[in-house]
This record gives C-alpha cells, structure tokens and sequence, in this order.
C-alpha cells in the first residue's frame, strides 16, 4: 500500500482542491480562505463586496460567546450592514428588516434568514458570473500552471517516465 506524505493511502483519484473544488459549490468557495478572497476580488469589480462581507459577518457572529460580546458583534453587523445609515448596506428585503430592540437580546442565529437571502443572491447570481470571471479563470489558469510544473510531479510520474522512454 502507497501513502501520501500525511500517512493516509494514496489513491489515483486526488481530493479537488482550489478552484475545481470552487466550481463545485458556493459553499466550497466559501470554505476556502482563498476562495473567499478571489470572490471578495470579483465582488469589488461588481460594487457587491458588501454581500460576502455580511455573510462572514454571520458565520462569525454565530460562533460568539457570552451576552456582551454577541451584543457588540450584532450592533456593528446592524450598523455596517442592516441599518439605513450602514455603511455597506446588503439588498436585503424589507420585512425582513432587524428591528433594533433585537439588538439587546442577541441570539446566534438572529441573523440566520438574512444571511441565507444573501446566500442565495450570492449563489443564484454573482457566483455564476464568477466562475466566468478573469478572476477565477485567471487562478484557475495559474494553478494548472503550477500542477504541470516540473517541481509538482511526483516522484512516482518521474520514475514512469524515465524507465517507459
């Protein structure tokens, strides 16, 4: 039995990783730090930064302990991204508009539906628009580059190719 350098059997069949795991999912994109950053680079082109930026927003407030914190986190997530005045105000739809009594008593999913309208803005719309973007063809490009490199073969590919010249 072959194993890879963490001990684990290696198979013919490498885990996707990068951009082909990317194309797969939003959820993958949104899984991978960067992931994330290319989709943030793409978003900034289209004037939407502001929808990624709510979603890790959520993800981080729903891990956040203890009363006053969660109260902090969930001001300046109304602040920056919910309230008339934000600053980077998501499209979200009117009814479901926070109320900013809420704020006072926070909970980890007060953010939850909001979140998921963002989500599925994100996935129904910029995400298709991303995977044909110059951003993401563009890395693809170069992690294939990378993958093909001499440096990238494994030692296994090597020794094939010498003894079957």
């Amino acid at each position: 039995e072959i194993n890879d350098s963490e001990g684990h059997p290696s198979s013919s069949h490498q885990t996707l990783k990068g951009t082909s795991k990317w194309a797969m999912s939003l959820e993958n994109l949104l899984e991978d730090p960067e992931g994330v950053k290319r989709f943030r680079e793409f978003l900034k082109k289209e004037f939407s930064e502001e929808n990624v930026l709510f979603w890790l927003a959520c993800e981080e407030f729903k891990k956040t302990q203890g009363k006053k914190q969660m109260q902090e986190k969930a001001k300046e997530i109304y602040m920056t991204f919910l309230s008339s005045k934000a600053s980077s105000q998501v499209n979200v739809e009117g009814q479901s508009r926070l109320n900013e009594t809420i704020l006072e008593t926070p909970h980890p999913l007060m953010f939850q539906k909001l979140q998921e309208q963002i989500f599925n803005l994100m996935k129904y719309d910029s995400y298709s628009r991303f995977l044909k973007s110059d951003v993401f063809l563009n890395h693809k490009k170069s992690e294939e580059q990378e993958e093909n490199s001499p440096e990238a073969q494994t030692a296994a590919k090597r020794a094939s190719r010498i003894y079957n010249t």
